[in-house]
């Protein structure tokens, strides 16, 4: 008698699906991969209306249940937002394939040629808070580069994300892509059980705190991107312009405070202190930043608040900003090193050899000079959206776009070749010639 096949759960069901979809995806052409990238701006397109009354639905239930102000204005999406998602789809759509690509083209012996090719990781589970633009990124960059993808969304933006993936499923239907290949998850104990399924999954990217970050890393045996706290540093040196450096201050933290690219402390050099602290509180005003000041920062600026230990480290993702006066350079980088989280940190400065010093020494995924920090980021560096940032220290670090999607493997090509003909008294030698690799 034939025992009775046990019963799939339904999270199982869904990673194997993903996975089958994610093999048939990973042979397409490039042309198949973008017509597919294009039907899901358009559906995105013709579904703008759904989409839009799904997110206010999901914002109104925030604010009933208290959200917190950051994290309702990450939730937010508006037309604009929704509209430049899109562009960000046609943009990934556009960008040079990173699948197939030949790295190694290499001759170890006449007949026997070696090549390094690029290809898909395999299947995505991507975790995320309140963005769910966020999804439509991770969507097309998961097609671009051949992978499937799972989301898990926070609780706040489920409604956004189901009309977003219903309009990108409705997309793929008509293309060569699987819509399998794009999955959602919505509940809690469905992120418990999808870090349980390292036959599945070959990535996890967690986008959120640092201790949501350590929880999944601590949780599982899937490989873990982790993009930490966003805790910024914009440093203003002695030898900075004022006017420059105000307005970039200014940029860095209010542009859009609830991103993790928005600095959180602020260091300025005691030799310039006096002069450039009540010019930058004065703008900091106009646009009621809240400032938090070390003593010696509140004793030139009385009126602000007194900062305590734990503002060094905290990522306010909101208008408030923490202030600190150094003597040095050295001392600057000493303190971004032991308080940041490895994000961004800039440096506005005319000396050309300390901006050197600065981008040298500061471990972080970005190091910037004269400009805001709020530039981290895959859309404005060119590769179309991101998946997450990487503050880790191994690559991929910084946005991760295509390129940290794919990974390679070590095509053999022979004819009868044996390694026994290579060892011993008549061992044969190895040619080892770099060949040339088409397109180059």
């Amino acid at each position: 008698m034939t025992a009775p096949q046990a019963t799939l759960s339904p999270l199982l069901a869904i990673a194997q699906q993903t996975r089958a979809a994610a093999l048939r995806l990973a042979v397409l052409t490039t042309e198949e991969r973008n017509r597919a990238i294009d039907a899901i701006a358009q559906a995105l397109e013709s579904a703008q209306d759904n989409i839009l009354r799904a997110n206010i639905a999901d914002c109104e239930a925030a604010v009933a249940d208290g959200i917190a102000k950051p994290l309702y204005k990450r939730l937010q999406l508006d037309k604009h937002k929704l509209r430049d998602a899109i562009n960000g789809v046609r943009d990934v759509g556009k960008l040079a394939d990173v699948v197939g690509a030949v790295q190694i083209h290499r001759e170890i012996d006449t007949g026997l040629i070696l090549k390094r090719v690029t290809c898909p990781l395999g299947v995505l589970g991507v975790i995320f808070e309140a963005r769910p633009e966020a999804a439509i990124q991770i969507a097309s960059l998961a097609i671009k580069s051949g992978n499937g993808v799972i989301l898990k969304c926070g609780k706040e933006a489920v409604g956004s994300c189901e009309a977003i993936l219903q309009a990108i499923k409705e997309g793929l239907s008509g293309t060569a892509v699987n819509p399998d290949a794009v999955q959602l998850l919505t509940t809690r104990e469905e992120t418990l059980e999808l870090l349980k399924l390292d036959k599945y999954v070959d990535l996890i990217i967690p986008r959120g705190s640092n201790s949501f970050v350590r929880f999944v890393q601590e949780n599982t045996r899937i490989p873990v991107l982790g993009h930490a706290d966003g805790v910024c540093h914009l440093y203003i040196d002695d030898a900075a312009d004022i006017n420059k450096a105000i307005r970039i201050a200014v940029d860095s933290k209010t542009q859009y405070p609830a991103a993790c690219n928005a600095i959180e402390t602020m260091l300025v050099h005691s030799e310039i202190a006096a002069t450039f602290l009540p010019q930058i509180a004065e703008a900091f005003q106009t646009v009621n930043v809240e400032l938090r000041g070390c003593d010696r920062t509140c004793e030139i600026l009385p009126d602000i608040h007194k900062a305590v230990h734990t503002d060094w480290d905290t990522e306010y993702s909101d208008l408030i900003l923490a202030v600190k006066i150094v003597d040095s350079l050295e001392d600057a980088i000493t303190h971004i090193n032991s308080h940041g989280s490895k994000h961004t940190d800039a440096i506005i400065t005319e000396n050309s050899e300390h901006a050197t010093t600065f981008m040298s020494l500061v471990n972080a995924a970005g190091v910037y000079h004269n400009c805001s920090t709020r530039f981290a980021d895959g859309f404005r560096y060119g590769f179309g959206a991101e998946v997450g940032i990487s503050t880790q220290q191994m690559p991929p670090r910084g946005p991760v776009g295509l390129e940290g999607l794919v990974t390679y493997k070590y095509q053999v090509t022979g004819n009868g070749h044996i390694v026994a003909d290579y060892t011993g008294a008549k061992a044969k030698s190895f040619t080892h010639r770099d060949l040339v690799i088409e397109g180059t």
